[in-house]
């Protein structure tokens, strides 16, 4: 399934406007754990068959996606629903621990 990369411009159509279940990986290129938890987002993406909606936000590229979410480290993942912030999570964790997430 494909993953979305979300800028401030695209935030409203991808995102906050969207209608559903919406996955947030924010990371950046240099950060080691987020390279580590970048194929289990990709599986999740692949699991969730279209289901949920996987983004990823650079926080070195969109500092203000990052400053509105409240993101101080990464990876943080952020699940949302019809635009609203439903879990949060920061480090690296597993593909269940994602999952469970999502219900």
């Amino acid at each position: 399934m494909k993953i979305f990369n979300v800028t401030d411009e695209s935030y409203n159509d991808e995102i906050e406007n969207y209608n559903g279940t919406v996955l947030i990986d924010f990371f950046a290129d240099w950060c080691t754990p987020c390279k580590m938890l970048s194929p289990i987002i990709e599986d999740v993406a692949w699991k969730t068959g279209g289901r949920v909606k996987v983004c990823k936000v650079n926080v070195e590229n969109e500092k203000k996606l990052a400053d509105k979410f409240g993101i101080m480290s990464i990876p943080t993942l952020i699940v949302m629903e019809n635009g609203k912030i439903k879990n949060r999570s920061i480090g690296v964790t597993g593909k269940k621990a994602i999952m469970d997430m999502l219900e």
